[in-house]
């Protein structure tokens, strides 16, 4: 009976188009490549820079190396340094709690050394909303963008800004599927707008913020070196999904989830059960994108080619730290964890929520768009 089960997963992996792997339990496209050491990062040897935060969600970098790391229910921003205490820097006005709501993502602007804006994304008590700021008045927070609704689940709430210098915003669908079908919600889309939260003029919609919908609850951004974007997607029950980006991409919920041959959606690139990811933060390394799991406490390493092949997932800290929010990479090529045991979900253990600091011993080039590096053609605000 097992054999004619595992025969059958295989058939309809065969069927779709994709390569099973039962070890990880994930499907990918054909042609897969691997991800040779998961990025040469030492796994096994992490440095602890952070320990006894409450739900780190957002976290980004300045151009010293310094990172800032928003908490969720706390409404604050902190500033973390290797070998040195924690140093509370903002507390963001209007930010409400509860549920899966209050300060999630954060993002440092790519001309921050001539603008020095910061940048978080939050819920109020009715709506969603991105404001910014300068570390020297912290006090002055200025809203580029509201309106989008909040809910105690699937607000999404990770930003980041691309390699053209405009931002992205991940809007989940606030518990309300059909949000994400509805061209006229913001809710259940990835987002795209202007430093000063105005419409970019290439947009695929114009005059709307929208570029990309038919999303449940995205929660992870991240652009390889070609400058192709890839975000991570909370299934229902079925499947976690990694998506390529495209502008005015349609991605299927709530009509589809996971997997699908209707022409009308773009097909996730990776899937998993929800039990191995629940995924959040994302980040590239080289040719691998790094996704970290809440549910399933581990960190994803997803092989994809120059060409955007995508390769067989390995699973890297399984159960190691428990539930894990964000992963980012400093400007010095390490790889940053978050952990999210203080969430209301996890089990914390002794120093949660902790960062953790993972390095080759090699320094990495920065990522496209990474903070503090400007931008060959520079956006105005």
């Amino acid at each position: 009976m097992r054999l004619r089960a595992v025969l059958a997963v295989v058939t309809l992996a065969i069927a779709l188009g994709t390569a099973v792997s039962a070890e990880a339990g994930v499907r990918t496209p054909d042609g897969s490549v691997t991800a040779a050491g998961a990025g040469g990062f030492d796994f096994a040897q992490p440095e602890v820079v952070a320990t006894g935060l409450e739900a780190p969600w957002g976290l980004d970098f300045l151009p010293d190396g310094s990172a800032l790391v928003a908490q969720r229910n706390q409404g604050t921003v902190l500033r973390v340094r290797p070998g040195q205490p924690t140093v509370q820097v903002a507390r963001i006005t209007g930010a409400v709690g509860g549920g899966e709501g209050g300060l999630l993502g954060l993002a440092v602007s790519p001309r921050y050394r001539l603008d020095r804006w910061v940048y978080v994304c939050f819920t109020t008590a009715s709506d969603i909303r991105i404001a910014r700021f300068r570390l020297n008045a912290p006090q002055r927070q200025q809203v580029i963008f509201s309106g989008p609704v909040r809910a105690s689940i699937h607000n999404g709430g990770r930003i980041a800004f691309g390699p053209d210098g405009m931002l992205y915003v991940g809007v989940g669908d606030a518990g309300v599927p059909a949000f994400a079908q509805n061209l006229a919600s913001r809710n259940g889309k990835i987002l795209r707008i202007r430093p000063n939260g105005g419409v970019p003029a290439g947009n695929p919609f114009p005059g709307s913020p929208v570029f990309s919908y038919g999303h449940r609850n995205v929660q992870g951004l991240a652009w390889d070196a070609q400058g192709r974007l890839f975000a991570t997607e909370f299934g229902q029950a079925t499947w976690d999904e990694v998506n390529r980006i495209v502008p005015g991409g349609n991605y299927g919920w709530p009509l589809v989830e996971g997997p699908s041959n209707d022409p009308r959606f773009r097909a996730p690139v990776v899937v998993w059960p929800p039990a191995q990811a629940s995924p959040s933060g994302a980040a590239f390394v080289g040719g691998t994108l790094f996704v970290a799991a809440l549910r399933g406490a581990r960190l994803w390493a997803v092989p994809i080619s120059p060409a955007g092949t995508v390769g067989t997932p390995a699973a890297e800290l399984v159960g190691a730290y428990g539930r894990l929010r964000t992963v980012e990479v400093a400007p010095d090529g390490s790889l940053w964890v978050a952990t999210s045991n203080r969430d209301g979900n996890g089990t914390p253990r002794p120093q949660d929520d902790r960062i953790l600091r993972f390095t080759t011993g090699e320094r990495q080039p920065p990522p496209a768009g990474r903070a503090g590096f400007r931008l060959a053609d520079p956006v105005q605000p």
